[in-house]
């Protein structure tokens, strides 16, 4: 019947060459049937084999590799080659009917020599159009690409693919770097077999891009001789050469680190500038500048001097005038400090305007004690101490103590007059010089002829000034409060 369904699946079957094919029947033979293949390469068509009850009979360009299985009518290609490619057909003879089908029969040759080549032995980012050819031996290819592990697609206008037969071109206008960061891989495939080409890289030029400086806000001042420098930085490829610029001038300098050593070599750190740094790519032709940093280089103090009298200094008769500089280094601010509190100027104390003298017209004993001077600029602080000493005194004594003592009461008296340098005690009782010559006399047991007036001499050697002081002490019994029985 015409309409009858045919005996053989759809094609096309697929086979390497060299390997064997069978051609399966949808249709279960009788025994008396007989069954007839037929080769066709489209323009003649060939007898390859036929089943009768009595036997396989091959035609003899087949002979030793068609087969045909005497149970089910199937037939067995061995040792393929290109030239089996075709349409097979079969017809079944039976009962007052006969049965057809064709199928397609693709002998396909192994894929192989996977290769990508490029029409460019580099390329410069954003400039260049890259072509890239995958190539490949086989049979009824595909091709499909990817960065590392992910598929390339096509964008219709930056990335576009152009595929024959044998190959496939990737095209990829205006290149990123992230197009060939890679590595790329191209795969050719067939329904039987797949093969990846060697990694391939293809440099592509980049940058500069973005350029900046760091530190990015340096402070105002930077102190002279230090190890401060300024780092240019960029992503390119190749990297980057870098210019360094005060203002407008260049600097002599190469790499990305501009040294605080060279800048004052050179004579720039003085001025007050704006520092920025151009880095510039050779191969992309481009260049590109940082924002600037501006500071200015300030010397250290060094040496913080007071000079002060040199005479000996005594009250309400000498002055005294202090000044205070630096060895080297740019002073901006000078302080004074009296016992680590500002000094304050008075009639007596006058500060000079620029604050580098002290002068004091007439001293006084509250003038004695360490002054300090503290010189500051943006980048350093040093300061230098004096003892000043003033002389004065004694200043009348006094004697502190008991006026009434117990017997065997332990007694103390205590001197005082104020003096500078301290002054030489000498304790007398009823006009006799005693032994002790500190400012406490003691008495561990009272005695009675311990009672009399004890006078307290102050000498300054100095001044050659004395002052005393005399103090009566009386020693009695204890005195009995309660009745006596006596």
């Amino acid at each position: 019947s015409c309409f009858a369904q045919s005996v053989l699946p759809p094609g096309p079957k697929d086979a390497a060459v060299g390997q064997n094919v069978t051609l399966n029947l949808l249709y279960v033979t009788k025994p008396d049937d007989i069954t007839v293949w037929s080769y066709s390469n489209g323009a003649t068509a060939t007898n390859v084999a036929t089943l009768r009850p009595t036997g396989v009979q091959v035609n003899a360009a087949y002979k030793g590799r068609a087969s045909v299985n005497t149970t089910n009518g199937y037939l067995t290609l061995a040792s393929l080659t290109a030239k089996d490619s075709g349409e097979y057909s079969v017809s079944i003879i039976g009962d007052g009917d006969t049965l057809t089908g064709e199928i397609k029969v693709r002998v396909l040759d192994p894929v192989s020599n996977v290769v990508i080549k490029s029409d460019l032995p580099e390329a410069i980012e954003q400039n260049s159009t890259v072509v890239l050819t995958c190539s490949a031996s086989g049979s009824f290819l595909k091709f499909s690409w990817t960065n590392i592990t992910s598929p390339i697609v096509a964008d219709g206008t930056r990335l576009t693919f152009t595929d024959t037969d044998n190959s496939s071109k990737l095209t990829i206008k205006d290149v990123l770097r992230s197009d060939l960061m890679g590595p790329i891989f191209c795969k050719a495939e067939n329904s039987l077999q797949s093969a990846q080409s060697p990694a391939f890289n293809l440099t592509v030029y980049y940058g500069p891009d973005n350029v900046f400086i760091t530190p990015l806000k340096p402070t105002e001042y930077i102190e002279s001789k230090t190890d401060f420098n300024l780092t240019c930085s960029t992503t390119s490829s190749p990297p980057a050469t870098f210019t360094w610029f005060h203002n407008t001038t260049p600097i002599k300098a190469t790499g990305p680190i501009l040294t605080l050593k060279t800048i004052e070599e050179q004579g720039f750190g003085k001025i007050t500038g704006d520092y920025s740094c151009r880095a510039q790519n050779a191969k992309t032709s481009r260049m590109a500048s940082s924002a600037a940093v501006r500071f200015t280089v300030m010397e250290p103090i060094s040496g913080a001097k007071i000079t002060y009298p040199s005479g000996v200094l005594i009250a309400g008769n000498s002055s005294a005038n202090l000044s205070c500089q630096a060895m080297s280094g740019n002073v901006t601010e000078i302080t004074w400090l009296k016992d680590d509190k500002p000094l304050v100027s008075s009639p007596l104390v006058v500060i000079s305007s620029d604050k580098s003298s002290v002068f004091i017209s007439l001293l006084k004993k509250e003038d004695n004690g360490l002054y300090t001077c503290r010189l500051r600029n943006a980048v350093s602080k040093k300061e230098d101490f004096y003892k000043m000493v003033v002389i004065y005194g004694p200043e009348p004594a006094k004697v502190e103590g008991d006026n009434q003592a117990q017997l065997d009461q332990r007694v103390v008296l205590t001197c005082a007059a104020a003096s500078i340098p301290p002054a030489n005690i000498t304790w007398k009782l009823n006009g006799t010089v005693l032994n002790t010559k500190t400012n406490e006399f003691i008495i561990e047991n009272a005695l009675y002829k311990d009672s009399g007036t004890y006078t307290c001499e102050a000498y300054n050697a100095v001044t050659g000034r004395t002052t005393t002081y005399s103090h009566v002490l009386m020693v009695k019994e204890e005195i009995d409060n309660g009745l006596s029985d006596r």
